[in-house]
């Protein structure tokens, strides 16, 4: 029996599990095996371009070369002198 639709092609290229119960649960456990090996993998390097980052910007010179775009200036601040009119 034929499937319809554009992924009968697909469907027919799919292996068949195998028949044996010992090689079905070896197959099982090398996918399970391949699925944490991507995860660990993918944990470690996300650690590693954290680490990466983390050395990096420690390794980076702090300069204390003013910025020509800052106004260096003083304040201070004016207390308001002019009494609040209240509505009735």
């Amino acid at each position: 029996m034929d499937m319809p639709g554009p992924f009968a092609r697909l469907h027919r290229l799919r292996p068949s599990r195998p028949r044996h119960p010992l090689l079905r649960v070896a197959f099982a456990l090398a996918g399970v095996a391949l699925l944490l090996l991507l995860l660990v993998g993918g944990v470690f390097v996300g650690l590693a371009m954290l680490a990466f980052r983390a050395a990096r910007k420690l390794s980076q010179r702090r300069t204390a070369a003013p910025d020509k775009t800052v106004l260096d200036a003083e304040y201070r601040v004016v207390s308001n002198t002019r009494p609040v009119i209240q509505s009735r």
